[in-house]
């Protein structure tokens, strides 16, 4: 990505050319964090600005109702002209760039949302339908990031090191979310700010906004730029923002499935507690380890409402079956103790269970006895204590109609061969030969993949196997296995130092090269 014209790229070297900025970062990631209490103790000078023409007499009137008054005064004052207050907020974000002033007002609007999440709704009154609500927290937080990025503010060329000032990142990411998670949805489209559902401009530009917003969200559990609170923060903008199925579908097209499925890990594995030290910079002889299980308990049960909600998207589901989301929900769920927890991760499998893939791996996994010991708990949660009765009865029905082609293709699409009896089962290679042509012979594809990728001698001499029985019993095996390119990869086998996938490497070549009925003639 080539930095824009006229903004300062922050990379290594820059570092060491700017021992000052350097200096700010470390001081950044070591030092006490601000917060939206101590920010709002500040006074901002409001006629000052007024008297440089930074903001109207109208708006310092209505900033001297609010600021500094009760919680209770606020309220009123909300609820009786919202979208005024909410105009002044965007106005000053737009056109002052003094870094106390914006991190105050942040507080202000953060504080007015965290109150009341609905607030979020005034910023699509149509009275601010030619304001761009969005812009300012774009600006602030989450519009360009390099390597220690810096951000310079688009009117006074002012330099906001992100990772120096994290409660504007933070708080601007946080509000953009609410923000946009409120906005009117149309019937033609997504519409904001008021306007007409055919307006293509505002829906392009919110489109735009969601991209933005979830390509940082990804970066930052990527890469964080916050070394203990990034990734809490993008998972729970996630859980917000994944309950539209246009974001479900960016994000999955963004890659970012992949990025959840680490953080669901019981709390008392080594990992969890090495992630709980990450998240809390904390030791486990420390005062605070009630703080750091309730920081990493409520991770876990935000990334699996994001797994939930993705749960709802088909294309999410086929990519989740091919990865190991369900051991780690299955060991999370019969460990647990936290409802919340249990009640997410029971409607995931629900909704998860009815594709076959996934179906078959529950079972592997002894879902069905984890859902009958489940059922013997005190929950106190109806919604949950139906979810099992339903997740338990299509576990049942799926026991009756699991085939065991649906057991070996899981088996494949894991990784995990082992000499199970239905790989040198005659009729079973005979009654579902033809299954291996789906989705454009997959199955063989990711067989030849772990000729490549696999350590393990068993996982190779099955692989190989295998592939001699579909070229024995398919009318076209060996042409098919030619031009998927395994001869090289099996052959490169023959010299293996395990001497069962030796032998099976040899089968499958001679079939290759002989025809299944010459090469059984050699192998008798």
């Amino acid at each position: 990505m080539k930095p824009r014209e006229g903004r300062a790229i922050c990379g290594p070297n820059s570092f060491l050319r700017h021992p000052l900025l350097w200096q700010k970062v470390l001081l950044s990631m070591g030092g006490a964090e601000l917060t939206t209490e101590e920010v709002l103790k500040m006074d901002i000078p409001w006629e000052t600005y007024m008297s440089t023409k930074l903001i109207t007499g109208t708006h310092l009137q209505l900033l001297r109702r609010y600021d500094k008054k009760s919680e209770s005064q606020r309220a009123a004052l909300l609820d009786d002209d919202g979208p005024a207050y909410v105009g002044v907020f965007i106005n000053i974000l737009r056109d002052i760039s003094k870094e106390e002033t914006v991190e105050y007002v942040l507080a202000l609007i953060d504080e007015m949302l965290t109150a009341n999440p609905k607030r979020a709704r005034l910023f699509h009154d149509k009275s601010l339908s030619n304001e761009d609500t969005y812009q300012p927290f774009l600006s602030y937080g989450v519009q360009d990031f390099y390597f220690y990025p810096i951000l310079i503010n688009d009117i006074s060329g002012q330099i906001w090191l992100q990772e120096g000032n994290w409660f504007i990142q933070e708080k601007s990411c946080k509000i953009l979310t609410l923000i946009v998670s409120a906005r009117p949805k149309g019937q033609h489209g997504l519409v904001s700010n008021g306007e007409s559902s055919h307006s293509k401009s505002k829906i392009s530009a919110i489109d735009a906004v969601l991209e933005g917003l979830l390509d940082w969200l990804c970066l930052q559990l990527k890469a964080p730029s916050h070394p203990n609170r990034s990734v809490p923060l993008a998972v729970n903008c996630l859980a917000t923002l994944l309950r539209e199925r246009f974001v479900r579908v960016s994000f999955v097209q963004a890659d970012g499935v992949k990025l959840l499925i680490p953080l669901i890990s019981p709390a008392s594995t080594q990992q969890s507690i090495q992630f709980v030290l990450w998240v809390s910079n904390i030791t486990l002889n420390d005062k605070h380890d009630e703080t750091a299980n309730n920081i990493l308990l409520q991770l876990l049960y935000e990334t699996c409402l994001c797994v939930w909600l993705l749960s709802y998207y088909d294309v999410a589901i086929d990519y989740l079956a091919t990865t190991r989301v369900m051991p780690r929900l299955v060991d999370v769920v019969k460990g647990s103790t936290k409802e919340k927890v249990v009640r997410v991760i029971v409607l995931t499998l629900r909704n998860l269970l009815p594709k076959a893939a996934c179906g078959a791996q529950m079972i592997d996994l002894g879902l069905p006895q984890i859902v009958q010991s489940l059922k013997a708990q005190a929950w106190s949660d109806e919604d949950l204590l139906e979810a099992l009765n339903q997740l338990e009865d299509g576990l049942k029905e799926h026991v009756k109609t699991l085939s065991s082609f649906d057991k070996y293709k899981q088996e494949v699409l894991l990784g995990h061969l082992d000499w199970y009896p239905m790989h040198k089962d005659p009729g079973f290679w005979r009654e579902n030969i033809t299954n291996f042509e789906e989705n454009d012979f997959q199955i063989l594809r990711v067989l030849i993949t772990i000729l490549d990728t696999s350590s393990d001698p068993t996982a190779l001499a099955v692989a190989c196997y295998d592939l001699s029985q579909f070229i024995q019993y398919h009318p076209a095996g060996r042409i098919i296995v030619s031009d998927l390119k395994a001869k090289d990869r099996v052959m490169k086998l023959m010299n293996h130092e395990n001497a069962d996938v030796t032998k099976n490497a040899l089968l499958c070549i001679q079939r290759l090269f002989l025809g299944a009925k010459y090469a059984s003639f050699l192998q008798s």
